[in-house]
């Protein structure tokens, strides 16, 4: 009797197997649009045989619209009249349409190409088949403050609590190109930032740390190249070649123009600058990412999630025009091309973004400038949570803040994540308040179970809507970017700073309004607020910056420190390529302020003209 039913049980599985065969070749139906008829950003691919077979079958779709009509009719419209709904219309913080239910209905159209397979084009569900199964994101807590000593011991006992990357923040004198002893820095020696001025600095800040084994992030832009030729000479010091080194610099000048203001010289020498360093790495370190394309600042002055979207990959879009124009093969360089993302309160809508990101990028690269290796056409990325989002008011709700958004950017496939700081909103973390933001991805890595699936939102009705929209805006923007003549020209003539800067107005106007609620600022406010332990820098760090940058200019070969500054200029008047001589002059200890005064000298200082 066993025999047989599992003989029966057999053959009825293996009719059900020959049943699925026939309706999926009878479903099977080829591309109706040609791909020429497409945008060159949205063409489809032709790599699988499953591209272009629609996923649901026309039957079931009939019958649903017929049903969804009747539910909206009678259910819906009764269940309204009961119970009226809170707002006329929703929309999430784009402004993109949320319908009362999405179904089958909305995807009917939906074909394999446009959602694909985990580690396959268009990587709509991330740039890797296992995802965190393979290897969980890198967890990175910004880091930096006061003297390259204090740094250096925040470094340590991050590593020591189970941060796998370093990532490096430093003070506004170096973000702009100044010494510790200039009197713009008076003020602002350690207080954003760790303090920087010559390679000593970098020999304190990394000393103890192996860099063969660690990777390292910086946060630096206008002297990026000053800070990854330190980086370098460190780590010869250490006996590592940089060929071995490992990391991300964001040396994105781009968004600086349009969101963060913090500059040396004009745009155009500005992004030079940049594609020397793509080109240098892409012929010496191979291991290292020389621009990280950041859209976490642009989405931090106010842009909607579309606008970051947008503007951070035409940002790219630029880069990589310019070093093709350079003559540089897309396929050597692009693969090391990476990009970083805010990660806001609109959980849905955040999830989306990253999805939408890496299908756009996929199209961009292989349509728009031919590249062939995988490697070019995905996306990596580093997501923060969002800064802007925490309140001074309960600090301890950005506790809860943070956890949401750090778990949109894991579900949306990040590949790298910093947490942010109860206490960011007030000044740098104490290390207790690292800690907890530390804890958080290691819950959500360890505990939450979200690592032990890839892309587990996939075929959401609601997320793959949210996809599509967010990529048709983002691509709309793009187009008129394009028409403009690229992003540097359209950043020259202030079109993304005018579209963020009104973004940013109408969120205040919703928040002053009461249209917005922020717990704590305009909704359930307490009327006493307990204060919190705060990181305070002491004054005296200037004081001991100054005394060590005064100490390395009087121990140095000052002739050689000037023959190395030389060559910069000449660097910098000519087409050879920036890193060299740079490299040379930090080498010499030639400070960060008296590389950046080359640049001044030779390009000038810039000024952004006002817009009202």
């Amino acid at each position: 009797m066993p025999a047989k039913t599992s003989a029966k049980t057999l053959k009825t599985a293996k009719n059900g197997r020959k049943s699925a065969r026939t309706v999926a070749r009878r479903a099977a139906t080829p591309a109706k649009k040609a791909a020429s008829q497409r945008k060159p950003v949205t063409r489809p691919a032709k790599s699988s045989k499953t591209h272009g077979t629609r996923s649901f079958d026309p039957a079931a779709v009939r019958k649903l619209a017929k049903d969804l009509e009747r539910w909206a009719q009678e259910d819906l419209e009764r269940s309204k009249q009961k119970l009226p709904l809170r707002k006329e219309a929703f929309t999430t913080d784009s402004g993109i349409p949320i319908p009362d239910v999405l179904t089958l209905v909305d995807r009917r159209n939906e074909v394999q190409e446009r959602i694909g397979l985990p580690g396959q084009f268009p990587f709509t569900r991330g740039v890797q088949p296992t995802m965190y199964r393979g290897r969980l994101w890198t967890m990175r807590q910004f880091a930096g403050f006061g003297t390259p000593a204090d740094t250096n011991k925040r470094f340590k006992y991050l590593i020591s609590q189970g941060m796998t990357g370093l990532s490096t923040a430093f003070d506004m004198p170096a973000l702009m190109g100044y010494d510790a002893d200039h009197p713009m820095s008076r003020g602002e020696v350690g207080k954003e930032g760790v303090a920087v001025s010559s390679l000593k600095d970098f020999e304190i800040l990394f000393d103890g740390i192996p860099l063969d084994k660690v990777t390292t992030s910086m946060t630096i832009n206008a002297s990026a190249i000053i800070a990854l030729c330190m980086y370098i000479a460190v780590a010869e010091k250490q006996g590592v070649p940089m060929s071995k080194l490992g990391g991300t610099i964001q040396n994105d000048m781009l968004k600086e123009y349009i969101a963060q203001k913090e500059w040396i010289v004009p745009p155009r020498p500005a992004v030079r600058i940049v594609i020397d360093m793509i080109e240098f790495c892409t012929k010496h370190m191979p291991k290292w990412h020389p621009v990280s394309i950041s859209g976490y600042h642009i989405r931090e002055a106010g842009a909607t999630a579309v606008q970051e979207l947008a503007f951070t990959l035409a940002d790219g879009i630029g880069y990589v025009e310019e070093c093709v124009k350079r003559g540089m093969n897309v396929d050597d360089f692009a693969p090391r091309l990476s990009f970083f993302w805010d990660v806001h309160n609109d959980f849905f809508e955040e999830i989306a973004k990253f999805r939408a990101a890496r299908r756009i990028w996929a199209h961009v690269m292989r349509d728009r400038f031919g590249a062939r290796d995988p490697r070019s056409m995905q996306l990596r990325t580093h997501a923060q949570t969002a800064g802007v989002s925490l309140t001074a008011q309960q600090p301890y709700n950005n506790v809860v803040r943070t956890a949401i958004q750090a778990l949109a950017a894991v579900l949306g496939g990040t590949q790298s994540l910093h947490t942010n700081s109860l206490d960011e909103t007030y000044a740098l973390p104490t290390e207790e308040a690292v800690t907890i933001a530390l804890r958080t991805q290691q819950y959500l890595a360890y505990e939450s179970g979200v690592d032990r699936v890839v892309d587990p939102l996939a075929g959401s009705y609601y997320v793959e809507y949210l996809t599509d929209e967010t990529e048709k805006r983002a691509l709309e923007y793009i187009r008129r970017i394009d028409e403009m003549g690229g992003i540097i020209r359209a950043v020259e003539e202030g079109y993304p700073q005018k579209e963020i800067s009104e973004s940013a107005y109408r969120f205040q106007r919703e928040v002053e309004t009461g249209e917005r609620w922020i717990l704590g600022v305009n909704a359930f406010k307490n009327e006493e607020e307990t204060p919190i332990d705060l990181l305070k820098i002491d004054e005296k760090v200037a004081h001991e910056q100054i005394e060590r940058l005064q100490q390395v200019r009087r121990e140095r070969n000052q002739a050689a420190v000037d023959a190395a500054l030389a060559k910069v200029e000449a660097a910098c008047c000519g087409t050879d390529n920036l890193m060299p001589p740079v490299l040379e002059a930090v080498k010499a200890y030639a400070t960060l302020g008296e590389i950046s005064d080359v640049f001044r000298k030779v390009w000038g200082q810039y000024r952004e003209g006002g817009a009202f």
